[in-house]
């Protein structure tokens, strides 16, 4: 079967979209993922989310001029909405290194596979958390749906709308804001840890309460944690979940 130099230029401005969003994405694009799967398995997506309608041989193709413009227009689009879809991740990640701060697990810095850079202990526990539950869950539904309807939202080669970055803004700040709210419980546990270790100094000053409150505090973010996160579990479902229409409300949708 023959395939048209326009459908080629079809098929690889979708293809340009579909890995510009995974490679964001923890689970499909972390860095212990091979290349070879990230290029294959965008391959077959955008298989998938093509509406296949086969053009003619003759089909007149798109100039290079402009199919330059359309991919740079097609990464755009797919660097904005996978960077939306990071952002949930990126909350998590923001919770475990504030309650590694408070509990002083921060001291310690290890690799971290899942999104390749270095974290501590914490951070690392609440990424590996997340992507497993996302998972679980079957969050991937919910990407692999939004991704399909960005082509809907904002068909290939097409005008894009306008892109404020009030938009973009707003939801950092909501991830941010969520990322506290989660770590919010263990924070509040040890800030009361700090100000009886406080009392205590001043009760005692013969106690060494900088020796002792290194394990106690980390004690108490261990406990607090596993108290905790009963209640946590609903709102990191909630994120996970609506991680494909948080996709397409940074386009407009």
């Amino acid at each position: 079967m023959l395939v048209s130099i326009a459908q080629f230029q079809l098929f690889f401005l979708v293809f340009t979209r579909v890995i510009a969003i995974l490679v964001q994405i923890p689970v499909f694009g972390a860095s212990a993922v091979p290349n070879q799967i990230k290029i294959g398995l965008a391959f077959v997506l955008s298989m998938v989310v093509m509406p296949w309608q086969p053009l003619p041989a003759e089909a007149e193709a798109m100039p290079w001029v402009l199919f330059a413009v359309g991919i740079g227009r097609e990464l755009l689009v797919g660097i904005l909405a996978g960077f939306s879809a990071s952002l949930v991740f990126g909350a998590f990640q923001i919770a475990g290194s504030l309650m590694d701060l408070s509990t002083g697990f921060s001291a310690g810095q290890m690799f971290n596979p899942a999104l390749g850079e270095v974290g501590s202990s914490m951070s690392q526990f609440f990424s590996i958390m997340a992507i497993l539950y996302f998972l679980i869950i079957n969050g991937h539904h919910s990407f692999l749906m939004g991704l399909q309807m960005t082509f809907t939202l904002l068909p290939v080669n097409q005008a894009l709308p306008e892109l404020t970055y009030e938009r973009l803004l707003i939801m950092t700040n909501g991830m941010i804001l969520t990322g506290i709210q989660i770590a919010m419980p263990v924070l509040g546990a040890l800030l009361l840890t700090d100000l009886t270790l406080g009392l205590l100094s001043r009760v005692a000053p013969q106690i060494q309460v900088f020796f002792l409150g290194m394990p106690v505090k980390i004690w108490v973010g261990l406990i607090g944690l596993a108290l905790a996160f009963g209640y946590l579990l609903p709102v990191i479902r909630d994120l996970l979940q609506n991680m494909g229409p948080r996709m397409l409300e940074i386009l407009g949708g």
